[in-house]
């Protein structure tokens, strides 16, 4: 008689609950659920209840499985065996795979100077690497048996998702799949992200010369996301409208980005995460007929993205990756976050950072005239810029604006010079974040005659009541003649809703009365026109 799928486990007790275990065929592990107590019990006969239940009650369990235990539940029966090839999605993921342990020595590892005993130290990184090469040996014979399942021309696969470490011995396997999922099943969403193994953090995967598949002018790919790999020839998917590049290695060269703005025009998303780069570091996105709609630079180690001609462009998140435009070459542009950290804490390069860093605001705001909607981070240990020296109308055409993570010890005045950019503002948002740096320098302000006739909305979370915080609310109440609603909240914050969105969350603090009859007589001190309601939370 076959092993059964399913193995009863009584506890030791009475009293102890009854639950079942589902083995898995590849990997020798448990998973439990006493869900399964309502219709898996084997009766006395030796009935195997699970298997009378009709497929797409099955196959509904397997989608709930990952992709190595479903696949491992065709050596039950020839009927379980034609089941995984109807899943529409596959996962395959390395991480699923490494067991605790691996994690406790990378721990350790890192733990090593202090905590790990002498006679410990040699034997970690082999451990690690140990259970690195165990655990791509399982996945890659995971990958090998649906690789030499029969042939099903009818078989179809949406989506494919595969992570797995860098290694000599696997490359090729995953190369394999991944032709055969474009060429033969007609996936539209690929995964493909290559991890390097512990401590070799330089590694790339490379894939055959071709590129992704043999077809890619036939392939219905619309959707792929590629990490820790050379980038592959991209311009022959025809169907590709969503592009995500992660951590692609230095040695892709400037050229490579470029390409993909010029070759791909079918693009309409593009993110690129983390990526690096050679040469002179400077992109140069001059692409006319290109239709991407959104682009993500985050963290990547370019020196600059200088965009020349990107017409259809609507949103652009620019973090920690400095963009630079030229006139006209963004007329769509309408949603922009944009974060920025300079600076350093080291004492013998701060000083040097304040004496020369002092980058007039207007550079950052040039040729953008028709954005709606703005995040802006700007933070670093002392601020970084100066008003301009013939300060305009930078963004006539703002509505909502966020000045997120603020830092305490900045003048916190400084989103006056935005204000004072964007005539059309209707909800300015403020977020002031504690920091234990020294104060910095403050800003000089003149009295000025300018009103802004459109903002209604002004929150300031993070509000202690300090000199600074009070002159700013004070000087909005007094220039903003259509103000309804200013809210003044202590614990509050900034809570993002992706990259171009976000939402102020203002739990109550109980302020004392005093505390708010002192700060809203501050407040109100010279203010007599204004016929907004001050909240304070």
């Amino acid at each position: 008689m076959p092993t059964p799928l399913l193995n009863r486990r009584r506890g030791r007790g009475a009293a102890a609950p009854t639950r079942y275990s589902v083995r898995r065929a590849v990997g020798g592990m448990a998973w439990t659920g006493s869900w399964t107590d309502r219709f898996l019990r084997r009766q006395p006969s030796g009935e195997d209840r699970i298997s009378t239940l009709p497929d797409d009650l099955l196959l509904l369990v397997l989608r709930r499985l990952d992709t190595r235990t479903a696949l491992g539940t065709a050596v039950l029966s020839s009927r379980w065996a034609s089941l995984p090839r109807e899943l529409p999605a596959l996962d395959f993921s390395v991480g699923d795979i490494l067991p605790p342990r691996y994690h406790q020595w990378i721990r350790l590892h890192g733990d090593r100077g202090t905590h790990a005993p002498n006679t410990d130290k040699k034997h970690i990184v082999p451990n690690i690497r140990r259970y690195e090469r165990r655990a791509m040996r399982a996945l890659a014979s995971s990958v090998e048996s649906i690789l030499d399942a029969p042939a099903d021309d009818d078989r179809r696969v949406s989506r494919l998702s595969l992570q797995f470490f860098i290694t000599s011995s696997s490359g090729c396997c995953m190369n394999r799949l991944i032709d055969k999922a474009l060429d033969t099943w007609g996936v539209d969403d690929l995964e493909a992200v290559a991890k390097p193994t512990y401590c070799h953090r330089r590694q790339a995967h490379t894939f055959p010369t071709h590129g992704l598949c043999k077809e890619p002018r036939t392939s219905r790919l619309r959707r792929l996301k590629l990490g820790g790999c050379l980038l592959p020839p991209m311009h022959q998917f025809s169907a590709l409208t969503t592009l995500i590049l992660q951590d692609l290695p230095e040695s892709t060269p400037t050229a490579a980005y470029e390409g993909v703005f010029t070759s791909c025009q079918q693009l309409q998303v593009l993110h690129l995460n983390s990526c690096g780069c050679s040469g002179d570091k400077i992109v140069v996105v001059d692409a006319p007929m290109s239709e991407i709609r959104e682009l993500v630079a985050d963290h990547c180690a370019f020196r600059r993205i200088r965009l020349r001609a990107l017409p259809s462009l609507e949103r652009l998140a620019s973090l920690q990756t400095k963009v630079y435009f030229e006139s006209g070459s963004c007329p769509s542009l309408r949603q922009r976050n944009f974060a920025l950290r300079l600076g350093t804490t080291h004492e013998g390069f701060r000083q040097c950072f304040r004496d020369y860093l002092e980058l007039e605001l207007d550079l950052f705001f040039q040729h953008t005239p028709d954005i709606t909607n703005m995040i802006i981070r700007f933070t670093g240990p002392d601020r970084w810029f100066v008003p301009s020296t013939s300060p305009s109308l930078l963004l006539p055409n703002l509505r909502r604006l966020l000045v997120a993570d603020v830092p305490s010890s900045w003048d916190v005045t400084w989103p006056r010079l935005l204000l004072e950019m964007a005539p059309s503002l209707e909800v300015l948002h403020i977020h002031i974040t504690p920091c234990t740096e020294e104060p910095n320098d403050e800003l000089s302000w003149q009295p000025t005659k300018r009103r802004q006739h459109h903002l209604k909305e002004f929150v300031m979370a993070g509000f202690e009541g300090t000199e600074r915080q009070i002159y700013l609310v004070k000087f909005v109440m007094s220039v903003c003649t259509t103000l309804r609603r200013v809210i003044l909240s202590k614990n509050g914050y900034a809570r993002d809703k992706g990259h171009w969105d976000w939402e102020m969350v203002t739990p109550h603090y109980s302020w004392s009365d005093q505390e708010k009859d002192t700060m809203l007589k501050q407040i109100m001190d010279g203010v007599s026109s204004s016929t907004a309601h001050v909240h304070m939370v």
